[in-house]
């Protein structure tokens, strides 16, 4: 699981401006529960934008599996889903499964496509670089 960042990570992480919001009647995580989970560990963070994206700044520890990709990989085996993103595949009880985008309409998209593959604890963090 997640820690909460520190020194330069933690420095990139306050850069983000994080802002959660109901949409279409999908669980939102709010800013403040989102760094009680990560300083508890509890959260598991998915960044479902493109790599490209990700790869110019994200929520240090988050797993990128762009949207694209999502339903796909979250529907290998485990053995599969851990050769190609060398970590282990969530499972369909995990709690605090949160996917996050730039403005939350890929999070939306991924959180409809979860619960649809029967993952029920999951929620959205709409991301914004300031």
């Amino acid at each position: 699981m997640l820690q909460a960042p520190r020194g330069r990570a933690g420095a990139a992480f306050l850069q983000l401006a994080i802002a959660a919001r109901t949409m279409a009647g999908a669980p939102a995580v709010s800013l403040p529960e989102l760094r009680s989970l990560l300083a508890l560990g509890r959260a598991r963070l998915i960044d479902v934008r493109s790599r490209e994206e990700a790869a110019a700044g994200t929520i240090p520890g988050a797993l990128n599996i762009p949207v694209s990709e999502l339903e796909s990989a979250l529907q290998m085996e485990p053995a599969a889903f851990q050769a190609l993103y060398s970590t282990q595949k969530p499972k369909l009880e995990d709690e605090n499964l949160i996917f996050f985008c730039q403005m939350g309409k890929r999070g939306l998209q991924a959180t409809q496509l979860a619960q649809g593959l029967g993952y029920t604890g999951y929620g959205i963090v709409c991301m914004r670089k300031v």
